[in-house]
């Protein structure tokens, strides 16, 4: 049996057609905030579950706690704080117990926020404990010194569900839930990338497979860095490697809309936990999990589930792998004995090099037919 979400209820802030639309009539006559796209995308998390037992943005008690502590004020592990960030004279506006509505960047509604709480906060505070660093060059550490001086808390009620792009392959906690239980898979390992798969993503997917009934195949979608892989590109080689590579009915591909934060060790758990609320009984976290420069330790993502209670999801913690050409295999140092001259890594620099050349990268790296499938697509890198 799948594992019950995080904070043992799955949230469900998904307002009814009939109640959708009565927000929307009246949506002129409340005040109104403008959120960007990213935000766009927590709301949706919170509403639809992902993001379960958080119900809307964290109120001043909850946000405290998780920032120094990594727990929700009722003591429920959670690692990174969600947040709705606004100028001092909006929040001055605003009072306490008031509907407000959330629109998106084309100035329709996504959803209304009841403001229970409003508070200031320190961004360095919040950098150093979240972050493990002030420097504004960590990706994380930016956005923080970039947010606004007042935070709004409350609940929030979804009023645009819908799923694009890529509605076909977006579902929901309790969709996954449903399909797991529908093809008869009581353990699940949850994986996540940003990249398209080359053979030691593969050789962790497999070592997955190895011990549970089903692997879910979770990539990040959303905004890119230069350089990173196309959404559309992950998706079609992720979509190959499910319907010609695994077994039938052994894995299923559903995208995570979801800003990265690079916060290392904390977003692991995140991670963890996100994939807990689709079903997930395992979790694999491998390398430099949602690291960023040199900011954490090569395995600190795995490393802090040693400090955590249980959270009720199984972590594999799998080391880095790479083609022993002595071998003739994937393997990791745990199961291989030969030097470094006898290994090929996952060069990221390497396969995004060849990939643009037009060049087939070494099969020992990627998949040749992936390789060629992506190629052939063409739109491959931001």
């Amino acid at each position: 049996m799948s594992l019950p979400p995080h904070g043992n209820v799955l949230v469900n802030r998904v307002l009814t057609e009939q109640d959708a639309q009565r927000w929307r009539a009246k949506i002129n006559t409340l005040q109104q905030i403008v959120i960007n796209e990213e935000l766009v995308k927590d709301v949706k998390n919170i509403a639809r579950g992902v993001y379960s037992p958080l119900t809307g943005f964290m109120g001043q008690a909850d946000f405290e706690r998780v920032v120094q502590e990594m727990k929700l004020a009722d003591g429920t592990v959670w690692p990174i704080p969600f947040v709705l960030d606004v100028e001092k004279s909006t929040a001055n506006n605003i009072t306490i117990g008031e509907p407000v509505a959330l629109m998106n960047e084309a100035k329709e509604p996504v959803a209304i926020l009841t403001v229970r709480d409003k508070y200031m906060f320190t961004a360095s505070t919040v950098a150093e404990h979240v972050f493990a660093t002030n420097d504004s060059a960590h990706p994380g550490v930016a956005m923080i010194y970039a947010m606004k001086p007042c935070l709004l808390g409350g609940e929030i009620e979804l009023i645009d569900n819908t799923k694009e792009p890529f509605n076909d392959m977006n579902l929901d906690p309790q969709e996954t839930r449903l399909l797991f239980k529908a093809k008869g898979w009581h353990t699940v390992v949850g994986f996540q990338t940003r990249n398209a798969p080359h053979r030691a993503h593969e050789y962790l997917q497999r070592i997955g497979l190895e011990v549970t009934d089903g692997l879910f195949i979770n990539p990040v979608i959303g905004k890119k860095k230069t350089g990173d892989f196309t959404d559309e590109a992950i998706l079609k080689s992720y979509q190959y490697m499910v319907t010609k590579v695994f077994p039938r009915n052994r894995a299923v591909l559903s995208i995570l809309p979801l800003q990265m934060r690079y916060a290392g060790p904390r977003e692991a758990v995140l991670h963890a936990i996100i994939r807990k609320n689709f079903g997930c009984t395992h979790f694999i976290v491998g390398r430099d999990h949602a690291g960023v420069g040199k900011y954490y330790g090569t395995y600190a993502g795995q490393e802090i589930f040693d400090t955590l209670p249980d959270l009720g999801i199984t972590i594999l913690k799998l080391e880095n792998s790479f083609f022993c050409k002595q071998c003739e295999t994937v393997a990791t140092a745990k199961t291989c004995a030969h030097n470094d001259e006898q290994r090929t890594g996952p060069s990221g620099t390497l396969i995004r090099k060849m990939l643009q050349a037009g060049e087939t990268v070494p099969p020992e790296i990627m998949r040749p037919e992936i390789s060629k499938l992506l190629i052939e697509h063409g739109n491959i890198f931001v």
